[in-house]
């Protein structure tokens, strides 16, 4: 996806130092949680019950059983008719390269009034990489999401989209990353230029899940998730500070003038690395980030 030559090409783009991806409290612990407590600041258990993390857990289970799901392999395709039909109105986007973006729609009740939410559903083209975080974790946010958010509920209609082909494709040098990755969000993000915000989840599965704010990220659009967080009793997953710029699908939003924002913890040890599996996630850490989701949402 944005290996370390994304680092390097941010650090040459926007002056900014280099992001380490370094291990602090993510260990191969279960999915039901209990292996938080061997963390030093273990993820909260939220004080309200809107979102179903053990099925957010799940889902990242039926992901990581198809293997290996780099953009336009059959595993993919597989997986991307699933999610078409877990979206309400699940629909597919043509994306350059035979690939396909998928995109469901909540109604709010004002219907110009758009809030846009994404991951992607691809995986990095390495041999044996399954990708329960880096793909599957944001995915199965976002697919349960979509089925807990109601018609009419919110003022903004909700727009989900699981973009396809995030990660650069295979033989792709790591200079070319923004220009040949992204290419799923490249296309979907013009057509959403009106949108009050878009909310981009990726790395949000991990143990001992940490989210501080990414530096491209809009400011003012991360104090109000952090805010929404703290009314969900999930304030500590989204620690103050910053991490530094990555390169990611908020970025084509971003330049179409949306205010976006990136949930990513890069501090992950396993970014594409075939330990990226499920003894990686967490069904406490994906249920915060849906937790905190589905208090931000209505007040966007």
């Amino acid at each position: 996806m944005r290996g370390l030559f994304v680092v390097l090409a941010i650090q040459v783009l926007l002056g900014v130092g280099l992001l380490a991806a370094v291990a602090t409290d993510n260990l191969p612990f279960g999915g039901d949680g209990d292996g938080e407590a061997g963390a030093a600041a273990p993820v909260p258990r939220p004080t309200v019950d809107r979102f179903d993390g053990d099925a957010a857990y799940a889902s990242v289970m039926r992901q990581v059983a198809l293997g290996p799901r780099p953009a336009g392999s059959a595993a993919s395709r597989k997986l991307a008719r699933r999610i078409r039909r877990a979206l309400p109105r699940g629909r597919f986007q043509p994306v350059p390269g035979g690939l396909r973006n998928v995109i469901g729609v909540v109604g709010g009740r004002n219907p110009r009034r758009i809030v846009v939410v994404g991951a992607h559903y691809d995986t990095k083209d390495i041999e044996g990489f399954v990708g329960a975080n880096d793909g599957a974790s944001g995915t199965a946010v976002l697919t349960q999401l979509a089925r807990r958010v109601k018609p009419r509920r919110f003022r903004s209609t909700v727009v989900f989209i699981a973009f396809d082909g995030e990660e650069s494709p295979a033989g792709s040098p790591p200079e070319r990353f923004e220009q040949d990755g992204l290419r799923g969000s490249k296309v979907a993000a013009p057509g959403y230029r009106r949108a009050r915000a878009m909310i981009l989840l990726d790395f949000v599965g991990q143990t001992g899940l940490r989210l501080r704010r990414e530096q491209l990220s809009d400011p003012a659009l991360w104090v109000r998730l952090r805010a929404a967080a703290g009314r969900a009793g999930v304030g500590r997953v989204f620690p103050a500070g910053t991490q530094g710029p990555i390169v990611d699908d908020h970025v084509p939003f971003l330049n179409a003038g949306v205010p976006s924002i990136d949930l990513i913890d890069f501090s992950y040890p396993c970014f594409h690395r075939t330990c990226d599996n499920l003894s990686q996630i967490s069904s406490r850490s994906l249920d915060a980030v849906g937790e905190a989701m589905m208090e931000l949402l209505p007040t966007l």
